[in-house]
């Protein structure tokens, strides 16, 4: 049987008096908005919140408000970020592009939809990522030929080996917004998890506890499909990496093509390939990246943020986050709406198989759906070519979410299918 919006809000009320008169007893404020507000009408929404909100520029554009020394660093983060690199800068031997911006340009920090693949064994749960056979990523591209005075070698691509009986694609993600999830404290993502376990247990997710390269430090990760780093920083330097080949302080260490680390030793640049400045450069383009614009509202979107609200996508979809403390006036004590809690989920048959740091193979991150309009695919493999695709396929602990969105009236299903059209 459907349930109208009307009655779902009904049931809904009770929920949102229980979290006030709960509310009342915890007496530390939060940076976090776990549910949406009320309208008059009685219904929950999805807002945007009042404070100084994180400025959006163009899609592809600079934060707004950033001062001109912020400003000529997005423009040189920018040069690293579209930079092309070779084989004498260290690309390689094998790796997937020779450019951050061959898998993010559609638009300028967007994604293409570049799908890579990761793989791994499982054998009565225990997952082995099959390091020894060039696992878990797959690096689908080599530099080929190298031939010296001693050798004459010849580089392929990867493959997925025999082996291996997990296989899953993974979509190279937006960059969009990135700085404002970098300034987020750790304390605000850990809180917000404790809250969800509180007040909605059957969808509460996960810290991604991480260790932050550079200081030794357990950290909340937040960036990566399993949430699998802490830091802007360190993602560059891991993608800097796994994605191009280049070493660098903080990843000093090749991947073995194929897990052949003896193929090694004709590497044609063997020392340390980057020495952090283009690293740092693309974590400030990164940062710097501002968030995706909000597209046209009307009556229509407001009411699908409504429903959005209502039949729970929001529980893990958090609406909005602020920041903490900044160098960068423009990201320092800022509210964006990311509308993701960054946090790892069980999600049932969509998990990738996968077991990523402290993410299991179930779990995945939050995908947020800022930008929506903007992806060419959905999900982490890319097998949802719409949002509609993309909740369906939803499983675990979004399943309820999916079930309550196949009992929507079709008018509140379009309306919220409207209101992801404008994030």
């Amino acid at each position: 049987m459907q349930m109208s919006l009307s009655h779902l809000a009904a049931r809904i009320a009770l929920a949102s008096f229980t979290s006030i008169v709960l509310a009342g007893c915890d007496s530390r404020s939060s940076d976090i908005n776990t549910a949406p507000p009320s309208v008059p009408d009685g219904s929950p929404a999805v807002v945007t919140p009042s404070g100084d909100l994180a400025g959006a520029t163009t899609l592809g554009g600079p934060l707004a408000d950033l001062g001109g020394g912020d400003l000529a660093r997005f423009t040189d983060g920018q040069t690293a970020f579209q930079e092309v690199e070779e084989v004498d800068d260290g690309l390689g031997p094998v790796f997937n592009e020779a450019s951050c911006g061959t898998c993010h340009n559609a638009p300028l920090g967007g994604t293409t939809g570049r799908l890579e693949t990761r793989f791994g064994r499982s054998v009565r749960g225990v997952f082995d990522p099959l390091t020894n056979l060039g696992g878990s990523l797959i690096q689908d591209h080599a530099i080929g030929r190298v031939t010296t005075d001693t050798s004459n070698v010849v580089f392929f691509p990867e493959h997925v080996p025999r082996r291996a009986n997990v296989r899953a694609g993974r979509l190279t993600t937006p960059l969009f917004g990135l700085g404002l999830v970098d300034a987020v404290p750790d304390a605000t993502l850990l809180d917000l998890a404790a809250r969800e376990a509180r007040n909605s247990p059957a969808t509460a997710g996960t810290p991604s506890m991480t260790t932050e390269i550079a200081t030794g430090a357990t950290r909340v990760g937040r960036f990566g499909w399993k949430s699998q780093n802490p830091t802007l920083h360190q993602f560059a330097g891991d993608a800097y990496l796994n994605e191009m080949g280049i070493t660098n302080p903080e990843f000093p260490t090749e991947n073995c093509p194929q897990g052949n680390c003896a193929a090694l030793a004709h590497n044609p640049v063997p020392t340390l390939n980057d020495d952090g400045e283009d690293v740092t450069k693309f974590a400030d383009f990164m940062s710097l990246l501002g968030p995706p614009p909000r597209g046209p509202r009307s009556s229509v979107t407001e009411l699908g943020g409504r429903v959005f609200g209502t039949i729970g996508c929001a529980d893990c979809h958090t609406p909005s986050l602020s920041t903490g403390d900044s160098p960068v006036p423009a990201l320092s004590h800022k509210t964006f709406q990311p509308f993701s809690d960054f946090l790892l989920h069980d999600m049932g048959s969509l998990g990738d198989g996968i077991v990523q740091g402290t993410a299991t193979a179930r779990q995945m991150r939050t995908a947020p759906l800022w930008g929506l309009s903007a992806r060419p695919a959905f999900l982490h493999d890319g097998r949802a070519r719409t949002p509609q695709a993309a909740i369906l396929f939803h499983d675990g602990q979004g399943a309820q979410a999916r079930r309550r969105y196949l009992g929507l009236r079709d008018s509140e299903r379009r309306a919220l299918l409207s209101f992801l059209a404008s994030l």
